[in-house]
């Protein structure tokens, strides 16, 4: 088996409402994308904006609130300066602030926002997991 995350899927309250927070923040929803689920191209993987309720009956789960979902989602920056562009970006579409950018005790620089559902971005660099020209990051051990 190859390891492959190809699309990750927040439930959201409102499509409408979380997919105006994404494009504010800067990203492009898809001509893939209809009323009831948005899709944003991201390097090598999409996101998509899908009803909670909806993701819940699809998944054949029950629609609960969770609290911490103890899951985050990160944007790796090539430099601090990227990074406090980001962040500042992310805020300035309606982003929460939970942890302002720092220098953290790994050595690198990060900070944590929630987008309007209150799922958690961490947007960091991180000095030891640098990115290719597309964006990409490759851990050290990666084998091409």
């Amino acid at each position: 088996m190859q390891p492959r995350l190809t699309l990750v899927t927040l439930g959201v309250a409102d499509v409408a409402r979380a997919t105006a927070f994404y494009e504010a923040w800067g990203w492009k929803a898809s001509a893939a994308s209809q009323p009831s689920v948005t899709f944003f191209q991201a390097n090598g993987l999409a996101l998509g904006l899908f009803g909670r309720a909806d993701l819940a009956e699809d998944a054949h789960v029950e629609d609960k609130p969770t609290g911490f979902s103890a899951v985050t989602l990160a944007y790796n920056a090539r430099s601090k300066a990227e990074a406090d562009e980001v962040f500042a970006l992310a805020l300035a579409a309606g982003g929460r602030l939970l942890k302002p950018l720092q220098d953290v005790f790994w050595g690198g620089y990060s900070g944590y926002f929630a987008d309007p559902d209150g799922h958690l971005w961490e947007v960091a660099w991180n000095p030891f997991f640098p990115l290719d020209e597309e964006g990409h990051m490759f851990l050290p051990d990666h084998q091409s």
